[in-house]
C-alpha cells in the first residue's frame, strides 16, 4: 500500500467520512465466507494477498450434456504465494522497533514483535523477495493435479494425438517459476503428457499488459489521475484510520512511544498511518510464508492486529485495488479495457480448436494480480460488477468487490472446451469454482454451467 501523508483532502474526504468511519468502529466490514469449497472469509482481510482455496468441491461440478467430450482446456494463473516483493516494510518497522526498545518503549506483546519480524524477513529473505514460498508452489502443484482429474478423457486424447501444451508467462520470475511448478506436476501426474509441453514463452504484451505499449494511458491516468488520488487519499486518510493506526501501534508500544510516530519525529515513517501499514502489510504477507514460518502455519502475526483493525487495513488495501485495478469509477474503463487482450486470447485459442487450425490441447498462461483483477471487471466476474458511482464510494458493507475472492494467490480462469460433432461449449471456471458468465450471455439450459461458443461470442461481441 502507498505511504500517504496525514494532510486531509477536502470535500472527498468530508463526502467518505460517514460511511467509511461507521464501518472502522462499527465492524461493518465483515468476514463473510465466500461460500463453496473454499473458505475466503477465513482470510479476507489479507485483499490479495490471501492464500488459495479452490471455491468448489469437484465432485458436485456439473456433467457435460450427453455426447459431449472434452478437446481443450485453457486458463490464465496469477503466481502462487510469495514472499513480499521488498524488505521495506520490515526494514521500517524494525527501525522503529529497535528504538522503542532503547528506550524502554515496548510493551510485552511488542517485545516479541521485533524477533518475530526478524525470523519473517529472514525466511523471505532465503526465498527471495517476491519469489515463489513453499506454500505458494503446494498451491500451483495441486491446482495443476485437480485439472488432470478433473479432465482426464481430455489428457488422454492429448495423449494419444500427440496434441501440443503451450505454456506462456509474463516474464517474471514469479510467473515463470509457477508455469513451470505447474507444468511438472500436471505431466508428473499423467506422464504421457511430458514430450508435450512446448518450451516456455513469454509474452508480456499478453500478461503483463499493464506494465506494456497495451497499458500507456492506463498508466499515464495512474500517475495524474487528480481524481484517482483524491479519492485514495480520502479513503486512507480519514479518522477512522488513525484510530485503528493508534490501536496496532499500541499493541506494541508505550503510548508516548506511539504520540511520537505519529508527530512524525522519525524520518523513516511519515506518521502512525505508515507505521501501522507496515504492520498490517507484514501481517498480510506472513500465511503466503507458512511453510517457512515458526508455526507451520503463518498465522503467527494475527495477533498483533486485533480483528477489527486488520479488517480495516484489510479494506483499505481492498479500497486502493478497487479504485486502481478494479472496477473503479462508473464512467471509466481505463482500469480494465486494456484486459481486453487477455479476453480475446481466450477466444482465439477456443475458436482455433473448433476452426480446426490448432494442435493444442491446452493453453496454460501464468501472470499477476494487476492482470487478474482487470480480467475479472471486464467479463464481468462474480464481485467485479459493480464500479463506484458519485456519492457512493466503495465500502466493505456497500459492495461486494474483495482482493482475497477476486484475486487472491493463485487465483485462475478457466475454460474447458467440449465438442459434439460441429458444436462447440464452454464451462467456465473461477478459482476452480463453476461460474456463470456475464449477464445476457445465455447458457444452453437454465442453471447450466456450459455455454455454446457461438452464444459467447455473440455475447462477447465478437460475432
Amino acid at each position: 500500500m502507498r505511504r500517504l501523508t496525514p494532510a486531509l483532502v477536502l470535500g472527498l474526504c468530508a463526502l467518505l467520512a460517514t460511511p467509511l468511519t461507521a464501518s472502522a468502529d462499527e465492524g461493518t466490514t465483515g468476514h463473510g465466507g465466500h461460500g463453496g469449497h473454499g473458505d475466503y472469509g477465513d482470510y479476507e482481510s489479507y485483499g490479495t494477498k490471501s492464500p488459495y482455496a479452490p471455491g468448489q468441491n469437484p465432485r458436485t461440478y456439473q456433467r457435460p450434456p450427453a455426447g459431449y467430450v472434452p478437446v481443450f482446456t485453457e486458463n490464465v494463473s496469477r503466481h502462487g504465494s510469495r514472499a513480499a516483493t521488498g524488505g521495506d516494510d520490515g526494514a521500517l518497522i524494525l527501525r522503529l522497533w529497535d528504538k522503542a526498545e532503547a528506550d524502554g518503549e515496548l510493551t510485552p506483546l511488542g517485545e516479541e514483535f521485533g524477533p518475530d519480524v526478524r525470523a519473517l524477513e529472514a525466511a523471505m529473505g532465503k526465498v527471495g523477495y517476491g519469489a515463489l514460498s513453499g506454500r505458494g508452489k503446494d498451491e500451483l502443484r495441486a491446482t495443476a493435479v485437480r485439472l488432470e482429474q478433473r479432465l482426464p478423457g481430455l489428457f488422454r486424447t492429448v495423449a494419444a494425438n500427440g496434441e501440443g501444451i503451450d505454456v506462456v508467462s509474463s516474464g517474471q520470475e514469479r510467473a515463470v517459476d509457477s508455469g513451470t511448478v505447474f507444468t511438472t506436476a500436471l505431466t508428473d501426474s499423467y506422464p504421457a503428457l511430458k514430450p508435450l509441453v512446448g518450451p516456455a514463452r513469454v509474452d508480456k504484451d499478453l500478461l503483463y499488459f499493464h506494465k506494456s505499449a497495451g497499458g500507456a494511458a492506463y498508466r499515464k491516468w495512474l500517475a495524474t489521475d487528480r481524481r484517482l488520488a483524491d479519492t485514495v487519499k480520502a479513503v486512507t486518510d480519514q479518522p477512522a484510520t488513525h484510530r485503528a493506526a493508534r490501536r496496532v501501534l499500541g499493541r506494541l508500544f508505550a503510548p508516548a512511544f506511539v504520540q511520537r510516530v505519529a508527530d512524525g519525529e522519525f524520518a523513516s515513517v511519515t506518521d502512525d498511518i505508515g507505521a501501522a501499514q507496515a504492520v498490517y502489510n507484514l501481517y498480510a504477507i506472513a500465511p503466503a510464508m507458512s511453510e517457512e514460518s515458526p508455526d507451520g502455519e503463518g498465522r503467527h502475526f494475527e495477533r498483533y492486529l486485533a480483528p477489527r483493525d486488520a479488517a480495516w487495513f484489510g479494506y483499505l488495501s481492498d479500497a486502493e485495488d478497487f479504485y486502481e485495478k478494479g472496477p473503479s469509477f462508473a464512467d471509466s474503463d481505463i482500469t480494465y479495457r486494456m484486459a481486453d487482450v487477455l479476453l480475446d486470447d481466450f477466444f482465439k485459442q477456443a475458436e482455433a480448436k473448433r476452426d480446426g487450425t490448432s494442435t493444442l490441447g491446452a493453453e496454460l498462461r501464468f501472470t499477476h494480480a494487476e492482470e487478474i483483477i482487470p480480467l475479472a471487471a471486464l467479463m464481468r466476474l462474480p464481485g467485479s460488477t459493480r464500479p463506484a458511482t458519485p456519492g457512493e464510494p466503495y465500502t466493505h458493507a456497500g459492495n461486494p468487490w474483495r482482493g482475497a475472492r477476486v484475486a487472491p494467490l493463485g487465483a485462475n480462469i478457466q475454460w474447458d472446451v467440449f465438442r459434439n460433432g460441429d458444436r462447440y461449449l464452454v464451462r467456465m471456471l473461477y478459482n476452480e469454482k463453476e461460474t456463470a458468465f456475464k449477464a445476457g450471455c445465455r447458457p444452453i439450459t437454465r442453471n447450466s454451467a456450459f455455454y455454446d461458443l457461438d452464444e459467447l461470442e455473440r455475447c462477447f461481441g465478437r460475432a
